[in-house]
């Protein structure tokens, strides 16, 4: 009978499954969810004003699948309506200062990167470049 072998994570490996949990958590719904959540529990309602631009399906794959990582916990409330809310799990309060990091790096650089974006764009492409596909 054979051993499996286990090697220690290594997301630079092609069969690494940490490379889905930087898939995952690099996604923009689940930062901006992540940064939203950071204050204090909200409903699906809430949340999705607070995200504007993403779409109920798309908000409920998120949620889901944060839920699945476990970044997050969903509470189920017995009231008259029946209230559901999202807060942050133990887990997830682990990885908020680096997306929260992250989420302002982007606003911090944005006028940055456009001038790059622009520059870049403006010039004529290199002839002498060789593709490294």
């Amino acid at each position: 009978m054979s051993k499996k072998i286990e090697l220690p994570p290594d997301a630079f490996l092609k069969v690494c499954p940490s490379r889905a949990v930087l898939a995952r958590v690099g996604q923009k719904w689940t930062v901006l969810t992540m940064v939203a959540l950071q204050e204090t529990p909200m409903r699906f309602g809430d949340i999705r004003r607070r995200l504007q631009g993403v779409s109920q399906k798309m908000l409920t794959q998120t949620l889901r699948a944060m839920e699945r990582d476990g970044l997050i916990e969903r509470s189920l409330y017995d009231e008259r309506p029946l209230r559901v809310e999202y807060a942050l799990s133990p887990l997830g309060r682990t990885l908020l200062p680096l997306v929260v990091a992250l989420k302002t790096w982007a606003e911090d650089a944005l006028k940055t990167i456009e001038a790059h974006n622009r520059d870049f764009d403006r010039k004529p492409p290199d002839i002498g470049q060789v593709s490294q596909g």
